[in-house]
Protein backbone atom coordinates (compact mmCIF):
# COMPACT_ATOMS: atom_id res chain seq x y z
CA UNK A 1 0.00 0.00 0.00
CA UNK A 2 1.26 3.48 -0.88
CA UNK A 3 1.55 6.34 1.57
CA UNK A 4 1.31 8.93 -1.19
CA UNK A 5 -1.95 10.89 -1.09
CA UNK A 6 -4.71 11.15 -3.66
CA UNK A 7 -6.25 14.37 -4.97
CA UNK A 8 -9.89 14.66 -6.03
CA UNK A 9 -10.90 18.00 -7.52
CA UNK A 10 -14.65 18.03 -8.15
CA UNK A 11 -16.26 20.83 -10.14
CA UNK A 12 -20.04 21.00 -10.62
CA UNK A 13 -21.04 23.21 -13.52
CA UNK A 14 -23.11 26.30 -12.66
CA UNK A 15 -23.65 25.55 -8.94
CA UNK A 16 -24.55 28.79 -7.23
CA UNK A 17 -22.66 29.43 -4.00
CA UNK A 18 -25.62 29.86 -1.68
CA UNK A 19 -27.45 26.70 -2.81
CA UNK A 20 -26.31 24.44 0.04
CA UNK A 21 -28.72 23.27 2.71
CA UNK A 22 -26.11 23.42 5.49
CA UNK A 23 -25.72 27.13 4.74
CA UNK A 24 -29.42 27.70 5.30
CA UNK A 25 -30.86 27.54 1.79
CA UNK A 26 -34.53 26.62 2.08
CA UNK A 27 -34.76 24.64 -1.19
CA UNK A 28 -31.32 23.12 -1.72
CA UNK A 29 -31.19 19.50 -0.60
CA UNK A 30 -27.53 18.59 -0.18
CA UNK A 31 -27.19 16.06 2.67
CA UNK A 32 -24.00 14.51 1.29
CA UNK A 33 -22.21 17.81 0.81
CA UNK A 34 -23.46 18.86 4.25
CA UNK A 35 -21.89 15.73 5.76
CA UNK A 36 -18.60 16.41 3.98
CA UNK A 37 -18.66 20.00 5.24
CA UNK A 38 -18.83 18.73 8.82
CA UNK A 39 -15.50 16.98 8.18
CA UNK A 40 -13.95 19.74 6.07
CA UNK A 41 -13.48 23.49 5.79
CA UNK A 42 -16.12 25.51 3.94
CA UNK A 43 -15.27 28.85 2.36
CA UNK A 44 -18.52 30.81 2.40
CA UNK A 45 -17.31 33.86 0.47
CA UNK A 46 -15.61 32.17 -2.43
CA UNK A 47 -15.78 33.82 -5.85
CA UNK A 48 -14.90 32.84 -9.40
CA UNK A 49 -12.68 34.98 -11.57
CA UNK A 50 -14.77 35.18 -14.71
CA UNK A 51 -17.62 33.69 -16.72
CA UNK A 52 -18.68 31.70 -18.73
CA UNK A 53 -17.48 28.08 -18.45
CA UNK A 54 -14.27 28.08 -20.49
CA UNK A 55 -12.72 31.23 -19.02
CA UNK A 56 -13.72 30.35 -15.46
CA UNK A 57 -12.24 26.86 -15.69
CA UNK A 58 -9.08 28.32 -17.15
CA UNK A 59 -8.71 30.53 -14.07
CA UNK A 60 -9.44 27.57 -11.79
CA UNK A 61 -6.86 25.32 -13.45
CA UNK A 62 -4.12 27.89 -14.19
CA UNK A 63 -4.51 29.99 -11.04
CA UNK A 64 -4.60 33.12 -13.20
CA UNK A 65 -6.86 36.13 -13.50
CA UNK A 66 -8.60 36.53 -16.85
CA UNK A 67 -6.46 39.58 -17.60
CA UNK A 68 -3.42 37.28 -17.53
CA UNK A 69 -4.57 34.10 -19.26
CA UNK A 70 -6.77 36.01 -21.74
CA UNK A 71 -8.98 33.06 -22.71
CA UNK A 72 -12.02 35.25 -22.27
CA UNK A 73 -14.83 33.45 -24.08
CA UNK A 74 -15.93 29.89 -24.74
CA UNK A 75 -13.88 29.17 -27.83
CA UNK A 76 -11.09 31.66 -27.14
CA UNK A 77 -7.81 29.72 -27.46
CA UNK A 78 -5.58 29.34 -24.43
CA UNK A 79 -1.96 30.29 -25.07
CA UNK A 80 0.04 27.06 -24.82
CA UNK A 81 2.80 28.75 -22.80
CA UNK A 82 0.65 28.79 -19.65
CA UNK A 83 1.23 26.06 -17.10
CA UNK A 84 -1.63 24.59 -15.06
CA UNK A 85 -2.47 22.36 -12.12
CA UNK A 86 -2.13 19.13 -14.13
CA UNK A 87 1.27 19.96 -15.61
CA UNK A 88 2.56 20.97 -12.19
CA UNK A 89 1.19 17.84 -10.49
CA UNK A 90 3.11 15.72 -12.97
CA UNK A 91 6.28 17.03 -11.33
CA UNK A 92 5.24 15.05 -8.24
CA UNK A 93 4.74 11.87 -10.27
CA UNK A 94 0.97 12.09 -10.76
CA UNK A 95 -0.87 11.40 -14.01
CA UNK A 96 -3.89 13.71 -13.57
CA UNK A 97 -7.03 12.12 -14.98
CA UNK A 98 -10.02 13.98 -16.35
CA UNK A 99 -13.60 12.79 -16.03
CA UNK A 100 -15.78 15.32 -17.84
CA UNK A 101 -14.35 18.35 -19.58
CA UNK A 102 -12.18 21.41 -19.10
CA UNK A 103 -13.78 23.54 -21.86
CA UNK A 104 -10.31 24.32 -23.16
CA UNK A 105 -9.82 25.62 -26.68
CA UNK A 106 -6.30 24.73 -27.84
CA UNK A 107 -3.83 27.25 -29.18
CA UNK A 108 -4.40 27.07 -32.97
CA UNK A 109 -0.85 28.10 -33.75
CA UNK A 110 0.87 24.97 -34.98
CA UNK A 111 -2.41 23.18 -35.72
CA UNK A 112 -3.81 22.66 -39.21
CA UNK A 113 -7.18 24.42 -39.76
CA UNK A 114 -8.77 21.00 -40.37
CA UNK A 115 -7.50 19.54 -37.09
CA UNK A 116 -10.49 18.05 -35.20
CA UNK A 117 -9.26 19.85 -32.08
CA UNK A 118 -10.55 23.05 -33.70
CA UNK A 119 -13.96 21.59 -34.60
CA UNK A 120 -15.68 22.67 -31.37
CA UNK A 121 -14.78 25.00 -28.53
CA UNK A 122 -14.80 22.25 -25.91
CA UNK A 123 -13.04 19.52 -27.87
CA UNK A 124 -9.72 20.41 -26.30
CA UNK A 125 -8.43 19.29 -22.92
CA UNK A 126 -6.20 21.30 -20.62
CA UNK A 127 -2.62 20.10 -21.25
CA UNK A 128 -1.35 17.64 -18.67
CA UNK A 129 -4.59 15.70 -18.18
CA UNK A 130 -5.06 12.14 -19.38
CA UNK A 131 -8.64 11.39 -20.42
CA UNK A 132 -10.20 8.18 -19.10
CA UNK A 133 -13.53 9.87 -19.90
CA UNK A 134 -13.64 13.11 -21.84
CA UNK A 135 -17.29 14.14 -21.96
CA UNK A 136 -17.62 17.43 -23.87
CA UNK A 137 -20.89 19.05 -24.89
CA UNK A 138 -21.96 16.37 -27.38
CA UNK A 139 -21.65 13.73 -24.62
CA UNK A 140 -21.17 10.99 -27.23
CA UNK A 141 -20.07 8.28 -24.79
CA UNK A 142 -23.11 8.76 -22.59
CA UNK A 143 -25.54 9.08 -25.51
CA UNK A 144 -24.07 5.92 -27.03
CA UNK A 145 -24.62 4.14 -23.73
CA UNK A 146 -28.29 5.15 -23.75
CA UNK A 147 -28.72 4.04 -27.37
CA UNK A 148 -27.15 0.68 -26.49
CA UNK A 149 -29.79 0.37 -23.75
CA UNK A 150 -32.55 0.80 -26.32
CA UNK A 151 -33.31 4.53 -26.28
CA UNK A 152 -34.30 6.06 -29.61
CA UNK A 153 -32.07 9.13 -29.93
CA UNK A 154 -31.58 9.83 -33.65
CA UNK A 155 -30.55 13.41 -32.90
CA UNK A 156 -27.99 12.43 -30.28
CA UNK A 157 -27.60 15.06 -27.61
CA UNK A 158 -30.34 17.16 -29.22
CA UNK A 159 -32.82 14.39 -28.38
CA UNK A 160 -31.48 13.20 -25.06
CA UNK A 161 -32.84 16.12 -23.04
CA UNK A 162 -36.30 16.17 -24.58
CA UNK A 163 -39.24 15.96 -22.16
CA UNK A 164 -40.83 12.55 -21.75
CA UNK A 165 -43.72 12.10 -24.16
CA UNK A 166 -47.13 11.32 -22.74
CA UNK A 167 -46.24 12.48 -19.24
CA UNK A 168 -49.23 13.94 -17.43
CA UNK A 169 -48.15 17.23 -15.86
CA UNK A 170 -50.25 18.42 -12.89
CA UNK A 171 -51.74 21.89 -13.27
CA UNK A 172 -49.75 23.20 -10.30
CA UNK A 173 -46.43 22.27 -11.92
CA UNK A 174 -44.59 24.06 -14.72
CA UNK A 175 -43.33 22.71 -18.04
CA UNK A 176 -39.92 21.90 -16.60
CA UNK A 177 -41.48 19.49 -14.14
CA UNK A 178 -41.77 16.99 -17.01
CA UNK A 179 -38.92 14.51 -16.49
CA UNK A 180 -36.28 13.22 -18.86
CA UNK A 181 -36.76 10.16 -21.04
CA UNK A 182 -33.99 8.38 -19.12
CA UNK A 183 -33.97 7.18 -15.53
CA UNK A 184 -31.93 8.82 -12.79
CA UNK A 185 -29.54 5.89 -12.65
CA UNK A 186 -28.92 6.38 -16.40
CA UNK A 187 -28.36 10.15 -16.35
CA UNK A 188 -25.11 11.75 -17.48
CA UNK A 189 -24.46 12.53 -13.80
CA UNK A 190 -24.79 8.87 -12.82
CA UNK A 191 -22.93 7.67 -15.94
CA UNK A 192 -19.93 9.85 -15.17
CA UNK A 193 -19.90 8.68 -11.56
CA UNK A 194 -20.19 5.02 -12.59
CA UNK A 195 -17.19 5.33 -14.90
CA UNK A 196 -15.13 7.10 -12.26
CA UNK A 197 -15.87 4.46 -9.64
CA UNK A 198 -14.88 1.72 -12.11
CA UNK A 199 -11.61 3.55 -12.73
CA UNK A 200 -10.97 3.69 -9.00
CA UNK A 201 -11.39 -0.07 -8.58
CA UNK A 202 -7.87 -0.78 -9.85
CA UNK A 203 -6.30 2.19 -8.07
CA UNK A 204 -7.00 1.31 -4.47
CA UNK A 205 -3.29 1.03 -3.71
CA UNK A 206 -2.00 3.53 -6.27
CA UNK A 207 -1.79 7.30 -5.80
CA UNK A 208 -4.04 9.17 -8.17
CA UNK A 209 -5.13 12.68 -9.11
CA UNK A 210 -8.60 13.08 -10.63
CA UNK A 211 -10.45 16.13 -11.89
CA UNK A 212 -14.10 15.11 -11.85
CA UNK A 213 -16.55 17.46 -13.58
CA UNK A 214 -20.33 17.24 -13.16
CA UNK A 215 -22.26 18.78 -16.07
CA UNK A 216 -25.16 19.56 -13.76
CA UNK A 217 -26.87 21.69 -12.51
CA UNK A 218 -26.06 23.42 -15.82
CA UNK A 219 -29.10 23.77 -18.12
CA UNK A 220 -31.18 22.53 -19.81
CA UNK A 221 -33.47 22.62 -16.81
CA UNK A 222 -34.92 19.15 -17.05
CA UNK A 223 -34.33 16.45 -14.45
CA UNK A 224 -34.94 12.71 -14.20
CA UNK A 225 -37.42 11.36 -11.69
CA UNK A 226 -37.52 11.79 -8.70
CA UNK A 227 -35.39 14.95 -8.90
CA UNK A 228 -37.89 16.71 -11.17
CA UNK A 229 -40.40 16.82 -8.33
CA UNK A 230 -38.16 17.01 -5.29
CA UNK A 231 -38.91 20.71 -4.76
CA UNK A 232 -42.42 22.09 -5.22
CA UNK A 233 -42.60 25.41 -7.09
CA UNK A 234 -44.99 26.79 -4.47
CA UNK A 235 -42.18 26.47 -1.92
CA UNK A 236 -39.66 28.34 -4.05
CA UNK A 237 -38.84 31.98 -3.43
CA UNK A 238 -39.66 34.21 -6.39
CA UNK A 239 -36.61 35.99 -7.82
CA UNK A 240 -35.88 39.57 -6.81
CA UNK A 241 -36.47 41.89 -9.75
CA UNK A 242 -38.00 45.20 -10.77
CA UNK A 243 -41.66 45.57 -11.70
CA UNK A 244 -40.97 45.27 -15.43
CA UNK A 245 -38.07 44.21 -17.69
CA UNK A 246 -37.87 47.75 -19.01
CA UNK A 247 -37.54 49.18 -15.52
CA UNK A 248 -34.88 46.60 -14.64
CA UNK A 249 -32.93 47.34 -17.80
CA UNK A 250 -32.54 50.99 -16.82
CA UNK A 251 -29.89 49.94 -14.30
CA UNK A 252 -27.28 49.46 -17.03
CA UNK A 253 -27.02 48.98 -20.84
CA UNK A 254 -25.41 45.55 -20.43
CA UNK A 255 -28.26 44.39 -18.19
CA UNK A 256 -30.79 45.69 -20.70
CA UNK A 257 -28.97 43.76 -23.44
CA UNK A 258 -28.84 40.59 -21.32
CA UNK A 259 -32.59 40.78 -20.71
CA UNK A 260 -33.28 41.27 -24.42
CA UNK A 261 -31.20 38.24 -25.45
CA UNK A 262 -33.29 36.01 -23.17
CA UNK A 263 -36.20 36.60 -25.52
CA UNK A 264 -34.54 34.08 -27.83
CA UNK A 265 -34.31 30.27 -27.54
CA UNK A 266 -31.37 29.15 -25.44
CA UNK A 267 -29.96 26.10 -23.72
CA UNK A 268 -32.70 26.53 -21.14
CA UNK A 269 -35.29 25.92 -23.83
CA UNK A 270 -34.05 23.29 -26.26
CA UNK A 271 -37.53 21.77 -26.45
CA UNK A 272 -39.59 24.76 -25.32
CA UNK A 273 -38.34 27.88 -27.16
CA UNK A 274 -40.35 30.40 -25.20
CA UNK A 275 -39.62 33.94 -24.10
CA UNK A 276 -37.97 33.49 -20.71
CA UNK A 277 -38.52 37.11 -19.73
CA UNK A 278 -42.27 36.73 -20.28
CA UNK A 279 -42.54 33.37 -18.49
CA UNK A 280 -45.35 33.30 -15.94
CA UNK A 281 -44.84 33.01 -12.20
CA UNK A 282 -45.48 29.26 -12.08
CA UNK A 283 -42.90 28.53 -14.76
CA UNK A 284 -40.30 30.76 -13.13
CA UNK A 285 -40.78 29.01 -9.81
CA UNK A 286 -40.65 25.64 -11.58
CA UNK A 287 -37.39 26.50 -13.33
CA UNK A 288 -35.83 27.33 -9.99
CA UNK A 289 -37.31 24.18 -8.43
CA UNK A 290 -35.87 22.02 -11.22
CA UNK A 291 -32.47 23.67 -10.78
CA UNK A 292 -32.54 22.71 -7.09
CA UNK A 293 -33.54 19.19 -8.12
CA UNK A 294 -30.48 18.95 -10.36
CA UNK A 295 -28.30 20.05 -7.44
CA UNK A 296 -29.83 17.26 -5.36
CA UNK A 297 -28.96 14.79 -8.13
CA UNK A 298 -25.34 15.95 -8.13
CA UNK A 299 -25.28 15.70 -4.34
CA UNK A 300 -26.50 12.10 -4.48
CA UNK A 301 -23.67 11.12 -6.82
CA UNK A 302 -21.18 13.04 -4.69
CA UNK A 303 -22.35 10.87 -1.82
CA UNK A 304 -21.61 7.73 -3.83
CA UNK A 305 -18.06 8.92 -4.50
CA UNK A 306 -17.33 9.77 -0.87
CA UNK A 307 -18.80 6.48 0.32
CA UNK A 308 -16.67 4.54 -2.16
CA UNK A 309 -13.55 6.26 -0.86
CA UNK A 310 -14.52 5.32 2.69
CA UNK A 311 -15.38 1.73 1.77
CA UNK A 312 -12.05 1.23 0.00
CA UNK A 313 -9.90 2.85 2.68
CA UNK A 314 -8.99 5.86 0.53
CA UNK A 315 -10.97 8.59 2.26
CA UNK A 316 -8.27 9.35 4.83
CA UNK A 317 -5.55 9.74 2.25
CA UNK A 318 -7.47 11.80 -0.31
CA UNK A 319 -7.59 15.59 -0.51
CA UNK A 320 -11.18 16.34 -1.60
CA UNK A 321 -12.13 19.69 -3.12
CA UNK A 322 -15.70 20.49 -4.19
CA UNK A 323 -16.36 23.69 -6.09
CA UNK A 324 -17.97 25.13 -9.23
CA UNK A 325 -16.91 27.15 -12.23
CA UNK A 326 -19.54 29.89 -11.87
CA UNK A 327 -22.97 30.53 -10.43
CA UNK A 328 -26.49 31.03 -11.79
CA UNK A 329 -28.65 34.17 -11.56
CA UNK A 330 -31.89 32.12 -11.54
CA UNK A 331 -34.21 34.76 -12.95
CA UNK A 332 -33.16 37.57 -10.65
CA UNK A 333 -33.20 40.90 -12.49
CA UNK A 334 -35.00 38.99 -15.33
CA UNK A 335 -31.73 37.22 -16.15
CA UNK A 336 -30.87 33.53 -16.32
CA UNK A 337 -27.38 32.12 -16.63
CA UNK A 338 -24.08 33.61 -15.58
CA UNK A 339 -23.02 36.29 -18.04
CA UNK A 340 -23.83 39.34 -15.96
CA UNK A 341 -22.12 41.23 -13.13
CA UNK A 342 -24.28 40.16 -10.18
CA UNK A 343 -22.83 38.19 -7.26
CA UNK A 344 -25.09 35.25 -8.05
CA UNK A 345 -23.03 34.60 -11.20
CA UNK A 346 -19.66 34.67 -9.41
CA UNK A 347 -20.29 33.37 -5.87
CA UNK A 348 -19.28 29.69 -5.71
CA UNK A 349 -19.21 26.78 -3.29
CA UNK A 350 -15.81 25.70 -2.00
CA UNK A 351 -15.41 22.81 0.42
CA UNK A 352 -11.97 21.30 1.10
CA UNK A 353 -11.40 18.15 3.13
CA UNK A 354 -7.76 17.70 4.17
CA UNK A 355 -7.30 14.14 5.50
CA UNK A 356 -4.14 14.88 7.47
CA UNK A 357 -4.18 14.96 11.30
CA UNK A 358 -3.02 18.59 11.36
CA UNK A 359 -6.37 19.52 9.81
CA UNK A 360 -8.44 17.84 12.55
CA UNK A 361 -8.83 21.01 14.62
CA UNK A 362 -10.42 22.86 11.70
CA UNK A 363 -13.03 20.27 10.70
CA UNK A 364 -16.43 21.88 10.31
CA UNK A 365 -14.92 25.35 10.08
CA UNK A 366 -16.70 28.07 8.09
CA UNK A 367 -14.23 30.58 6.66
CA UNK A 368 -15.70 34.01 5.92
CA UNK A 369 -12.56 35.61 4.50
CA UNK A 370 -12.69 36.29 0.77
CA UNK A 371 -11.26 33.50 -1.37
CA UNK A 372 -11.05 33.11 -5.14
CA UNK A 373 -10.97 30.32 -7.72
CA UNK A 374 -7.32 31.14 -8.42
CA UNK A 375 -6.50 29.95 -4.88
CA UNK A 376 -7.31 26.31 -5.64
CA UNK A 377 -4.22 25.54 -7.73
CA UNK A 378 -1.67 26.94 -5.24
CA UNK A 379 -3.52 25.14 -2.43
CA UNK A 380 -3.17 21.76 -4.13
CA UNK A 381 0.47 22.36 -5.06
CA UNK A 382 1.29 23.53 -1.53
CA UNK A 383 -0.42 20.43 -0.13
CA UNK A 384 1.78 18.27 -2.39
CA UNK A 385 4.91 20.14 -1.35
CA UNK A 386 5.41 21.65 -4.80
CA UNK A 387 6.41 25.21 -5.61
CA UNK A 388 3.70 27.50 -6.93
CA UNK A 389 4.57 28.83 -10.40
CA UNK A 390 5.29 32.54 -10.63
CA UNK A 391 2.46 32.83 -13.14
CA UNK A 392 -0.10 31.90 -10.49
CA UNK A 393 -2.12 34.83 -9.11
CA UNK A 394 -3.76 32.98 -6.21
CA UNK A 395 -2.64 32.08 -2.70
CA UNK A 396 -2.60 28.79 -0.81
CA UNK A 397 -5.51 28.11 1.53
CA UNK A 398 -3.61 25.54 3.60
CA UNK A 399 -3.39 27.80 6.68
CA UNK A 400 -7.21 27.91 6.81
CA UNK A 401 -7.30 24.11 6.68
CA UNK A 402 -5.13 24.04 9.81
CA UNK A 403 -7.45 26.42 11.63
CA UNK A 404 -5.31 29.49 11.06
CA UNK A 405 -6.01 32.77 9.26
CA UNK A 406 -3.03 34.14 7.32
CA UNK A 407 -1.99 37.67 8.30
CA UNK A 408 -2.76 40.40 5.77
CA UNK A 409 -5.21 38.18 3.88
CA UNK A 410 -7.14 39.94 1.10
CA UNK A 411 -10.18 42.00 2.10
CA UNK A 412 -11.82 42.01 -1.34
CA UNK A 413 -12.31 39.87 -4.43
CA UNK A 414 -11.79 40.78 -8.06
CA UNK A 415 -13.49 39.32 -11.09
CA UNK A 416 -13.84 40.09 -14.77
CA UNK A 417 -16.00 39.38 -17.80
CA UNK A 418 -15.29 39.62 -21.51
CA UNK A 419 -18.65 39.74 -23.28
CA UNK A 420 -17.55 40.18 -26.89
CA UNK A 421 -18.87 37.94 -29.66
CA UNK A 422 -16.30 37.79 -32.44
CA UNK A 423 -18.59 35.71 -34.67
CA UNK A 424 -21.95 37.49 -34.50
CA UNK A 425 -20.94 40.92 -33.13
CA UNK A 426 -24.35 41.07 -31.42
CA UNK A 427 -23.28 42.78 -28.17
CA UNK A 428 -20.95 45.08 -30.08
CA UNK A 429 -23.78 46.14 -32.40
CA UNK A 430 -26.41 46.44 -29.67
CA UNK A 431 -24.19 48.48 -27.35
CA UNK A 432 -22.34 50.47 -30.02
CA UNK A 433 -18.87 49.50 -28.83
CA UNK A 434 -15.87 47.65 -30.26
CA UNK A 435 -15.00 44.05 -29.38
CA UNK A 436 -12.02 45.11 -27.28
CA UNK A 437 -14.32 47.40 -25.30
CA UNK A 438 -16.67 44.55 -24.34
CA UNK A 439 -15.20 44.05 -20.89
CA UNK A 440 -15.65 44.91 -17.25
CA UNK A 441 -13.79 44.30 -14.02
CA UNK A 442 -15.30 44.29 -10.53
CA UNK A 443 -13.98 44.77 -7.02
CA UNK A 444 -16.20 43.59 -4.18
CA UNK A 445 -15.63 43.77 -0.43
CA UNK A 446 -17.80 43.80 2.71
CA UNK A 447 -19.30 47.19 1.99
CA UNK A 448 -19.38 48.01 -1.69
CA UNK A 449 -19.08 46.51 -5.14
CA UNK A 450 -17.69 48.61 -7.97
CA UNK A 451 -17.88 47.51 -11.61
CA UNK A 452 -15.79 49.33 -14.19
CA UNK A 453 -16.48 49.01 -17.91
CA UNK A 454 -14.13 49.74 -20.79
CA UNK A 455 -16.70 51.83 -22.68
CA UNK A 456 -19.93 51.79 -20.66
CA UNK A 457 -21.01 53.55 -17.44
CA UNK A 458 -19.70 52.17 -14.12
CA UNK A 459 -21.78 50.57 -11.39
CA UNK A 460 -21.62 50.96 -7.62
CA UNK A 461 -23.65 48.86 -5.19
CA UNK A 462 -23.93 49.22 -1.43
CA UNK A 463 -23.57 45.48 -0.85
CA UNK A 464 -23.95 45.77 2.91
CA UNK A 465 -27.42 47.33 2.61
CA UNK A 466 -28.42 46.25 -0.91
CA UNK A 467 -27.32 42.60 -1.20
CA UNK A 468 -29.55 42.01 -4.24
CA UNK A 469 -27.77 44.80 -6.14
CA UNK A 470 -30.92 46.69 -7.09
CA UNK A 471 -29.76 50.31 -6.78
CA UNK A 472 -26.83 51.64 -8.80
CA UNK A 473 -25.20 54.47 -6.83
CA UNK A 474 -22.50 55.34 -9.37
CA UNK A 475 -24.29 58.51 -10.47
CA UNK A 476 -25.36 59.59 -6.99
CA UNK A 477 -23.30 62.69 -5.98
CA UNK A 478 -23.33 61.49 -2.39
CA UNK A 479 -21.28 58.45 -3.46
CA UNK A 480 -18.85 60.10 -5.87
CA UNK A 481 -15.91 59.78 -3.47
CA UNK A 482 -16.80 56.16 -2.74
CA UNK A 483 -16.84 55.33 -6.45
CA UNK A 484 -13.51 57.09 -6.96
CA UNK A 485 -11.98 55.26 -4.00
CA UNK A 486 -12.99 51.88 -5.39
CA UNK A 487 -11.82 52.85 -8.87
CA UNK A 488 -8.42 53.62 -7.32
CA UNK A 489 -8.43 50.27 -5.53
CA UNK A 490 -9.19 48.54 -8.80
CA UNK A 491 -6.37 50.37 -10.56
CA UNK A 492 -4.02 49.37 -7.74
CA UNK A 493 -5.07 45.75 -8.21
CA UNK A 494 -4.63 45.84 -11.97
CA UNK A 495 -1.19 47.42 -11.72
CA UNK A 496 0.05 44.99 -9.09
CA UNK A 497 -1.48 41.80 -10.51
CA UNK A 498 -0.28 41.77 -14.10
CA UNK A 499 1.58 38.78 -15.47
CA UNK A 500 4.76 38.45 -13.42
CA UNK A 501 6.41 35.28 -14.67
CA UNK A 502 9.58 37.09 -15.75
CA UNK A 503 9.25 40.50 -14.14
CA UNK A 504 11.17 39.70 -10.95
CA UNK A 505 14.12 38.27 -12.82
CA UNK A 506 17.28 40.07 -13.87
CA UNK A 507 20.10 38.93 -16.12
CA UNK A 508 23.44 40.67 -15.68
CA UNK A 509 27.13 40.20 -15.10
CA UNK A 510 26.42 38.00 -12.11
CA UNK A 511 24.11 35.75 -14.10
CA UNK A 512 20.40 35.25 -13.52
CA UNK A 513 19.01 36.80 -10.34
CA UNK A 514 15.50 35.87 -9.19
CA UNK A 515 13.67 37.85 -6.53
CA UNK A 516 11.44 35.45 -4.61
Amino acid sequence: MTDRPNILLICADQWRGDCISALGHQNAKTPNLDALMADAVTFTRHFGQCTPCGPSRTSLLTGQYLMNHRSGRNGTPLDRRHTNIALEARKAGYDPALFGYTDTTPDPRGLHPNDPALAAYDEGVMPGFSTPLHLPEDMDQWVSDLIAKGYDLPGGRADVFRPRKGFEKPAHRGFRYIPTVFKAEESETAFLTDEFLKWLLVRRDKPWFAHFVFYRPHPPLIAPEPYNGLVHPADVEFPVRAATPGEEGKQHPLLDYAISTLRQPSTYDEHNPQDLVAADELEIRQMRATYYGLIAEVDAQLGRIVQHLKDTGQYDRTLIIVTSDHGEVLGEHYVWGKEIYFDAAFHLPLVIRDPRPEADAARGRRVTEFTQAIDVMPTVLDWLGLDTPRSCDGASLLPFLRGETPPDWRNAVYFEHDFRDVRTQKPETALGIASDQCAYAAIRDDKFKYVHFAALPPLLFDIANDPHEQLNLANDPAYTEVALDYARKMLDWRLSSGERELTNMSVGAGGLFVRK
